[in-house]
């Protein structure tokens, strides 16, 4: 489960320019999270995530993240190969400003590397050189930093959770127990009901062209659903709602920011509390939903549909 909580291998305010070796291997799952602020007077602070750290002749870097402020405020990214950049790829819908703090969440996957700031993702930049080689971070420009801190993902892996705590509904044959296949619409029943304390994960990757999806806690006899989750994008809306004794509640929306886009991988972590459900995306918390359904423990169904590709579903 994502958490930018219990980071690993933490270096505290890092003279800049900082180079230093990141200690594990980037496997899928690792992130990297730097914490800092612009100061008025920059122009451009990067990270690179580099193969080595030689000078001469200088090191590849497979990972170049660069936030200008002169003239457009942009990010450009780029990988440097045999000391020659290749083409740049230019963000101009950035989240940094002068005078601001960041939180900069790097999380490497199989096919990319995706970018969130302060919570909210930012981009996505396909690999040109396989992570694998990488074992340097460097830290470059104006910018002040606070802190650089790891979570590997063998720390990922360990706290996964084994009990897998539902049984997928198959529309043909009744249901299988053991979630093994995500085919949509994904069905599952809950083999404990939901109460306080109870938490469901559901990893995935967002489709390229999107327009929405949701997740629902339902009452599988009555059909009542108690938590309906819809971000659409296609309005960068995050809709909740209840459907109780056959009609709609009234909609919530209200959000910092939308936290889904086309192409980004995301873990949505939906945990019951006593009086509410809670919704995490990505490490990141984003809303309570006070519960509408009072009877937590008739709540034995989850459903999955829309514009995405599932990934694992869990719960315990």
């Amino acid at each position: 489960m994502l958490s930018l909580n219990n980071l690993q291998n933490i270096i505290c305010n890092p003279v800049i320019p900082y180079v230093g070796t990141i200690p594990e291997p980037l496997d899928p799952g690792t992130l990297i999270v730097i914490r800092g602020h612009v100061p008025r007077d920059a122009d451009r602070f990067q990270v690179d995530l580099q193969c080595g750290s030689s000078v001469k002749p200088r090191a590849d870097v497979a990972f170049h993240f660069n936030p200008r402020f002169k003239r457009a405020n942009c990010i450009v990214c780029n990988t440097l190969t045999s000391e020659k950049w290749g083409w740049e790829e230019i963000t101009y819908d950035t989240p940094f400003r002068k005078e601001k703090s960041f939180e900069i969440v790097i999380m490497v996957l199989k096919d990319k590397f995706q970018v969130s700031v302060n919570g909210g993702h930012v981009l996505l930049y396909s690999h040109r050189i396989s992570p694998e080689k990488i074992d340097t971070l460097g830290i470059y420009g104006k910018v002040n930093v606070h802190s650089v801190g790891f979570s590997f993902s063998s720390d990922f892996q360990s706290t996964q959770s084994s009990s897998q705590e539902l049984t997928q509904i198959n529309r043909e044959n009744g249901q299988k127990s053991g979630v093994t296949s995500f085919t949509l619409p994904f069905a599952a029943r809950l083999n404990t009901p939901m109460g306080p304390g109870r938490t469901v994960v559901i990893k995935g990757e967002v489709n390229t062209n999107a327009k929405g999806f949701n997740v629902d806690l339902l009452v599988g006899r009555s059909k009542d659903i108690a938590l309906h989750l819809n971000p659409r994008l296609n309005i960068k809306a995050f809709v909740r709602n209840s459907f109780l004794q056959e009609s709609w509640g009234e909609e919530e929306r209200s959000i910092t920011c939308f936290p889904f886009s086309p192409g980004m991988y995301f873990e949505m972590i939906i945990y019951c509390d006593l009086r509410e459900f809670k919704v995490a995306v990505n490490g990141a918390h984003f809303l309570e939903y006070r519960h509408r359904l009072k009877e937590l423990s008739n709540i034995d169904t989850l459903e999955i549909d829309g514009d995405i590709h599932l990934l694992e579903v869990r719960s315990w």
